[in-house]
């Protein structure tokens, strides 16, 4: 009946699409409705500091699986083409993901929703159980999905039928004791945002200021989505109303587990890809909202809530900096699975497992991190707890926040002579960072990505094709 061994747990992952730090009842926003992952992180730890490797999803994603940088794995910009038909490209062919680790082990893994990492139709990493989005978002109603290895077109709302679908899995592994992993990725909150949601959630939010999203002056850098912020109110309604059609659905997943009494022989882990402004800084979007790209901390910053009843204690709040590419270790050592990085490629993510027991930061290996690191292209950023540093290959803007005393990064140091020496200092940190995990071939520096979605192969392997969208 599943794993009922806490230290071989099950694991439901669940992954939401475009979820901004900010976008979470229990981080502080009083406007959402979230009451189920309330209650996930009073029963475990929440962290105020999980960043995205890059602020859009398939890479994001790619490096969740992978503890690989874009400039590793090769996926720099969202998946426009490749998913799907002729032209389909199993993007990550050939690289370890720790679902590999955990399907050799014997766990029992199934995706129900979102995959967008390329050749949508096959079972790839591990998978047995498959019933995938046939791209990486679309309507909520009639959206397109892989079901049985068939395309078909689904008429019911999405996040519901992505939810039966896990569900069903997970009834499908109690024939035995094989521990489960359930991913369960949501297209929610991703646009399209209005007419796309249950009327009764989208009513509830008829009368709701919106404090917690300001439509601030547009951003010189403002992208494609400015257009909402002609109009924003049906769009926030529809933006919250699918953070709370989502919540409900996770509450059918941990009412499933407490039924079956797995819910402390599971190890539930929610975040997201990518974080997501609705009007902060002038823009609506993730790194893509603007052009050039950014890296704001609502861009790189994502919610992530991880609890197992009787292993991790409850009510906890960790500040230290980890990010996606820490999952991969994480999800190991967690599950006592040996992995012995190697030494020729050194992936950059350190196992957080220690902090999930409630030990202090300085129990990780290395003392945690001094820095997190994002990559959006040829768009770096390096942050540590108190400053923040932005640098666009070749020629810039740049930017520098200093994040102890302006944590809404209004003012941009790079050309205060009073910082040049902690400008140079960062970008250091930066360049030596980045020598490390990356691999020339892919090198996000010389990609020309423009937020517009990859197309085809990165670096030498797409033999000069056009690789990005314009």
């Amino acid at each position: 009946m599943a794993s009922r061994n806490p230290h071989k747990p099950n694991i439901l992952f669940i992954l939401s699409d475009d979820q901004g730090p900010w976008a979470l009842g229990c981080a502080g926003n009083p406007e959402l409705h979230t009451p189920h992952l309330d209650k996930l992180a009073q029963s475990g730890m929440r962290f105020t500091n999980f960043f995205c490797a890059s602020p859009v999803c398939s890479p994001a994603r790619a490096t969740l699986l992978t503890g690989r940088m874009p400039s590793r794995h090769g996926i720099h910009d969202w998946l426009r083409e490749g998913n799907t038909g002729e032209g389909a490209l199993e993007y990550l062919a050939g690289q370890e993901t720790y679902t590999d680790y955990l399907a050799a082990a014997g766990y029992r893994l199934g995706l129900s929703g979102k995959w967008h990492l390329g050749d949508s139709i096959r079972p790839q990493k591990g998978f047995s159980h498959w019933y995938v989005h046939q791209k990486g978002g679309g309507p909520y109603y009639g959206a397109p999905m892989i079901r049985d290895g068939r395309l078909v077109t689904e008429e019911a709302y999405i996040t519901d039928l992505i939810t039966d679908d896990a569900l069903t899995f997970i009834d499908s592994c109690l024939e035995d004791e094989r521990p489960f992993y359930a991913a369960v990725h949501y297209t929610a909150p991703h646009s399209p945002w209005v007419g796309q949601h249950p009327q009764e959630i989208v009513a509830m939010y008829k009368d709701c200021p919106f404090d917690s999203c300001p439509q601030e002056p547009l951003h010189p850098f403002a992208g494609t989505l400015k257009k909402v912020m002609e109009n924003p109110r049906p769009n926030l309604m529809g933006y919250f109303a699918a953070i709370t059609a989502m919540d409900r659905n996770i509450g059918r997943l941990l009412n499933k587990l407490d039924e079956l009494h797995l819910r402390e022989s599971t190890l539930v882990f929610f975040t997201s890809d990518n974080g997501f402004n609705c009007g902060h800084h002038g823009f609506w979007g993730k790194g893509n909202g603007t052009f050039p790209l950014n890296m704001y901390d609502n861009s790189v910053k994502v919610p992530a809530i991880v609890s197992q009843p009787g292993r991790i204690p409850a009510g906890l709040l960790c500040e230290a900096l980890v990010s996606g590419y820490d999952v991969f270790p994480t999800i190991l050592e967690y599950t006592g699975m040996p992995y012995h990085p190697s030494s020729e490629e050194p992936r950059p993510g350190r196992s957080f497992a220690p902090l999930l027991s409630g030990e202090p930061e300085d129990k990780m290996e290395g003392h945690g991190h001094i820095v997190v690191c994002d990559e959006y292209g040829p768009v770096r950023m390096v942050r540590t707890k108190e400053w923040k540093y932005v640098h666009r290959y070749p020629y810039g803007p740049h930017e520098l926040y200093h994040l102890s005393e302006d944590p809404a990064e209004r003012h941009n140091l790079i050309d205060d002579a009073g910082y040049a020496s902690v400008a140079a200092e960062m970008k250091a940190r930066l360049e030596d960072w980045f020598m490390q995990h990356v691999d020339p071939a892919v090198d996000g520096v010389r990609e020309p990505v423009t937020g517009a979605g990859q197309i085809y192969w990165a670096g030498v392997k797409g033999r000069g094709r056009p690789a990005y969208a314009r």
